[in-house]
């Protein structure tokens, strides 16, 4: 519940911030679902932990900035499973949430994306804590315009969240179930979806 209404308000106040330009301008909502794939994790004794690849749902809100460009604010959450050092089944649920700008290259019905963000990313692990960080996405993907106002979409997307190795997200009462392998996290999603104009 904590997590939907964080997410919740961060949308809001990301739609306050750019209402201006979305009231100006055609918007669209974007769903997308696929798999996301991760680092791994490390134990106590350097080694390591293989992190599942999970499945992702993501919304995101877009308005056309010019003929050949989007301003959009994106959330992306996934669930990743892994087995701790101690035999234990754990999980790590991440919310990305990034404002970006994407580049749309046309030929006629077909459109290739490309897309730039940064945002944050917010770690909750059911082992230990759960922390906010710095994120960055960049991504590859395709639209095929169905009619004007609607667009099936594929995407190749990853993020590198700059993570502190020392957080003992993954901890309780000193007793810690696993670790940060290195000070970056990556994730990489697999994403297919439609995307619907106002």
């Amino acid at each position: 519940m904590k997590v939907t209404t964080k997410l919740t308000s961060f949308a809001i106040i990301c739609s306050l911030l750019s209402s201006t330009t979305a009231l100006a301008n055609p918007f669209e909502i974007n769903a997308m679902f696929g798999q996301m794939y991760s680092s791994d994790l490390s134990a106590t004794d350097n080694s390591s932990i293989n992190v599942d690849a999970g499945s992702n749902i993501a919304i995101g809100i877009a308005w056309q900035e010019s003929v050949n460009g989007q301003g959009q604010i994106l959330l992306n959450r996934v669930s990743h499973d892994f087995t701790s050092e101690n035999n234990t089944n754990d999980s790590l649920d991440i919310i990305y949430a990034h404002f970006n700008g994407v580049a749309l290259f046309r030929q006629q019905n077909y459109v290739t994306t490309m897309s730039l963000g940064i945002g944050g990313a917010y770690f909750d692990a059911t082992s230990g804590g759960e922390k906010v960080y710095p994120s960055a996405t960049v991504s590859l993907g395709t639209r095929y315009e169905m009619t004007d106002n609607i667009a099936i979409v594929t995407e190749l997307r990853g993020y590198a969240t700059l993570i502190d190795k020392d957080d003992a997200m993954f901890c309780q009462q000193d007793i810690c179930s696993a670790n940060f392998e290195n000070s970056v996290w990556i994730d990489t999603t697999i994403s297919v979806g439609i995307a619907i104009k106002f």
